[in-house]
């Protein structure tokens, strides 16, 4: 019998009567034969509650202790559930990350899933069960509780879908798949009807809030198919899949991210200071982007610069602080950047784009202050506050 690995977003279940409409969604996969495996979310807003609560407590909360308050938000979904598609006569069972076997690092509130041993979920499908699972959760190789960061039940999806073998991979949001840009700021954005790997993992890693990247290294490595589906519409989707390249030089999405900070530290002895400053910042559980390490030996100096993105940094405020007593005038932190992305194929193949796009912004007057390009994307930093208007001026030229 197939598997089936379905994942519904905070939105999907953020009351009680949409998970009625999901149970029953859920009973039609199942009576039409398959094997059913559900990730959800926490309810709606869950999640950012419980943090504002912890943060009324106390301004530094020890992240372990996070791990488990925020934990709780995934397991009150998947028990109601549980709940109502039992009493829809569909037998379920509803299992932790650590019950299902989601390994981690004991990296609290930012975890990698190192490995997956889902013998509890084989046992309960070879039942006849669906089980149910709390996304964003997994238990470290220390036993401890522990969370994905955001979006982190993409990954236990398809972490998941990798691990049973799974037919595809369904992943419920309120939105019926992948736009060209965010379409609740761009009114013109186009649906995708399919998209590479690679190119959604750029998309992902620039700041769309469609799919984890963590979530798709997975799917790609196993080369499962990630459908990407509105809830309660079934008009259109969005499958995410190994696709042949085009030969083609193109863009096909407009991506924007606020949520950065670029970090620049300038010292002659840079090199001296390098294993210090990066366990500081490991630490402090902060991957670093966009890294540049530059020797300028004829005036005697050297710089890195970097770009942090803050959404899933612990108290960023006081790392930022003690940053700053550490290195003094040697550190400089900017927090009025962001970033917007281009995401396509074939971009490293000559400079065309890159031309085109500098020539674009100097024609609208727009100043930038950093430019990074891969085979999928080219990245800009430009002002926060005409970042949607870059993004416009962008998606109207690239996207026909």
């Amino acid at each position: 019998m197939s598997i089936i690995v379905q994942k519904y977003g905070g939105s999907s279940v953020s009351d009680v009567e949409k998970l009625k409409k999901i149970a029953h969604i859920i009973s039609v996969v199942k009576q039409q034969g398959h094997d059913v495996v559900v990730v959800v979310s926490a309810m709606g807003k869950n999640t950012n509650q419980l943090i504002e609560m912890a943060q009324s407590l106390s301004s530094n909360p020890e992240r372990r202790e996070l791990d488990m308050l925020l934990s709780t938000g995934e397991r009150i979904t998947m028990a109601l559930l549980c709940i109502a598609l039992n009493d829809l006569g569909v037998k379920a069972i509803s299992l932790t990350g650590s019950q299902s076997g989601i390994i981690t690092n004991d990296r609290y509130n930012d975890a990698s899933v190192i490995e997956v041993r889902p013998f509890r979920v084989q046992d309960e499908l070879a039942k006849g069960q669906v089980v149910v699972i709390g996304g964003f959760q997994g238990v470290s190789y220390k036993r401890d509780i522990t969370t994905l960061g955001r979006g982190g039940s993409d990954t236990t999806a398809v972490a998941l879908a990798a691990s049973l073998n799974a037919e595809r991979c369904e992943i419920y949001s309120d939105v019926d798949g992948v736009y060209t840009t965010d379409p609740n700021l761009i009114k013109d954005a186009k649906h995708l009807p399919e998209i590479s790997y690679e190119q959604i993992q750029e998309m992902a890693e620039a700041g769309a809030k469609v799919l984890n990247a963590q979530a798709v290294q997975f799917a790609k490595k196993s080369k499962i198919a990630i459908y990407a589906r509105s809830t309660f519409e079934s008009a259109r989707e969005t499958i995410i899949r190994e696709m042949a390249p085009t030969g083609k030089q193109e863009v096909i999405g407009v991506v924007q991210k606020n949520d950065i900070t670029r970090i620049i530290f300038k010292n002659k002895d840079i090199h001296i200071h390098l294993d210090e400053f990066f366990t500081f910042l490991e630490e402090k559980n902060i991957p670093v982007k966009e890294l540049h390490y530059i020797q300028h030996r004829s005036i005697d100096i050297e710089n890195i610069s970097f770009v942090i993105s803050k959404i899933n940094v612990h108290n960023w405020k006081e790392v930022a602080k003690e940053l700053v007593i550490k290195y003094k005038n040697d550190i400089s932190i900017d927090e009025t950047l962001g970033a917007v992305s281009l995401i396509g194929e074939g971009f490293s193949r000559d400079n065309r784009l890159i031309i085109e796009t500098i020539s674009l912004l100097n024609s609208n007057k727009i100043e930038f202050f950093g430019l990074t390009t891969t085979s999928f994307r080219i990245s800009l930093l430009v002002k926060k506050e005409i970042l949607h208007n870059v993004v416009e001026i962008m998606h109207n030229y690239w996207i026909k």
